[in-house]
């Protein structure tokens, strides 16, 4: 993958992340019931966003999760290649974001007992900006 693909790749995952990260917050804000995802079985929208693991010391992972993709729809902008440390930036919030990730899909599958997809959306977009940000793929050479 040229660089110039895996930075347009990043930026589109970060703009993803951040699309369901907003409808993630703004459900927790109104009702979990607007989730467009199942309310029984495995899969369980509401039960995971209403869980006692959908908060991180008192601050709700929707909100979380919006300000981290805010910040890398930023960190993946084009303008971003103006900065000499927009790379080292990258590895440091997608390593951040991919253990919280790994945290959240533990509590998910062994704690909770359901998946939330929006959720999971937003997990597979944090690893592939994981995976293009620490193989360098997005880096000039």
């Amino acid at each position: 993958m040229t660089p110039a693909v895996a930075r347009r790749l990043g930026f589109a995952l970060s703009l993803v992340a951040l699309g369901a990260a907003i409808y993630l917050t703004v459900a927790h804000y109104t009702s979990p019931a607007v989730l467009a995802c199942s309310a029984s079985g495995r899969v369980n929208c509401e039960a995971v966003t209403t869980s006692a693991q959908s908060s991180f010391l008192g601050i709700p992972v929707a909100v979380l999760g919006l300000a981290w993709a805010l910040g890398m729809v930023v960190l993946s902008a084009p303008f971003a290649d103006r900065w000499d440390w927009s790379p080292l930036a990258r590895r440091v919030a997608t390593g951040t974001g991919m253990a919280f990730v790994l945290w959240l899909v533990y509590a998910e599958l062994f704690l909770i007992g359901a998946i939330c997809l929006w959720c999971t959306l937003v997990h597979v977009c944090t690893f592939g900006l994981f995976a293009i940000a620490w193989s360098g793929a997005d880096q000039y050479s």
